[in-house]
């Protein structure tokens, strides 16, 4: 398997520059162990001619995981979340550096083990890279590109700690009083409806349907309809008529100060101002607000429906087929009990 190259990077990867006394000569680096490399001769284009011949032929005949890579970048990327594909960019950098010039049958479950321990200091990242290449492997096998077993069965990924933060009412309105009105609405509108930021984003009039608040998740593509009715009916005639106060307003619901749809990083510099300036009025409970993040309030909707409806009610509010989806990432502030007397 290719290594990280820390020099000659004027050379594509696989192809090595040799030095012996005066005389320069280039190799295909092949792998394997024995490592086989294969002469490319002296002349540096001729050498790249013969690089490139040679590469299109051991693609051919033995598939890198960057051929499989490719194709699922080209044919199967575009059908995921635009969420899921913005991750893809970022983790697929690490998985091309490692993997990338290694045919598929040579990759073995230890290769697995060693990924996963090179990036060790960043478990979460590590942990998807892997779920990555199964999933990119998998596809391979369909494609008839190995018969090889998928080497990450049995492989375990890094133990995570499970976030176990609940938002107290007490912190939700001591972070509100300082939100600005767009903050606001986007806090309220999440933690009502359950929804991930991005779908209560992506919320627009028109998905305001016969009383109803239509929202097809952009991760599950899980439809649902929300009731309009008790508090989110009001926080939705309070945008209403925020809107009124623009000539023109975009059709989402959430909107910035000028009437222009919300965006993911104005929301997030909205939350971390407010959270700022309610740790200034409050700083004995700084650690306590600043360990508040937007995304817990998808999980504050689930403890608070649970409380008050049951585990399936707030596994529906949040669209998951299976309550124990939502037990396992969500509930957490544990079940009501009665002591024995």
């Amino acid at each position: 398997m290719a290594r990280i190259r820390t020099k000659n990077f004027d050379l594509p990867i696989g192809m090595l520059r040799r030095v012996k006394g005066p005389h320069i000569y280039y190799t295909l680096d092949m792998g394997g162990k024995p490592r086989k490399e294969i002469p490319l001769g002296k002349d540096y284009f001729l050498a790249l001619k013969k690089y490139s011949e040679l590469r299109i032929q051991a693609n051919i005949e033995r598939p890198t995981m960057q051929a499989a890579i490719d194709r699922y970048r080209n044919e199967e990327l575009p059908k995921q979340a635009d969420n899921t594909q913005k991750i893809f960019k970022y983790d697929i950098k690490h998985v091309e550096s490692y993997f990338g010039t290694a045919p598929l049958d040579e990759i073995k479950p230890v290769h697995i083990r060693k990924f996963l321990d090179k990036h060790r200091s960043t478990p979460t990242t590590a942990n998807r890279c892997k779920r990555l290449f199964s999933t990119i492997f998998n596809n391979a096998r369909g494609w008839g590109y190995t018969d090889a077993q998928n080497p990450c069965e049995g492989i375990r990924g890094h133990k995570l700690d499970k976030r176990t933060v609940y938002i107290s009412d007490d912190l939700f309105n001591l972070v509100y009083k300082h939100a600005s009105e767009p903050l606001k609405d986007a806090m309220e509108l999440a933690y009502l409806t359950g929804q991930r930021p991005a779908d209560a984003l992506s919320m627009t009039e028109d998905d305001i349907v016969s009383g109803h608040l239509i929202i097809k998740q952009a991760k599950t593509k899980q439809p649902l309809r929300v009731v309009i009715q008790g508090q989110l009916k009001e926080v939705i005639n309070r945008i209403h008529r925020r809107k009124h106060e623009y000539t023109i307003a975009s059709g989402a619901l959430l909107i910035n100060t000028q009437g222009k749809r919300l965006t993911q990083a104005v929301l997030r510099n909205h939350f971390h101002e407010a959270r700022d300036r309610a740790v200034a009025e409050n700083p004995e409970l700084e650690s306590s607000i600043i360990n508040f993040w937007f995304y817990d309030l998808r999980a504050k909707a689930a403890d608070d429906t649970s409380d008050l409806l049951g585990e399936q009610k707030a596994a529906d509010l949040l669209g998951h087929d299976d309550v124990k989806t939502t037990r396992r990432h969500y509930l957490r502030r544990g079940k009501i009990v009665v002591p024995t007397r």
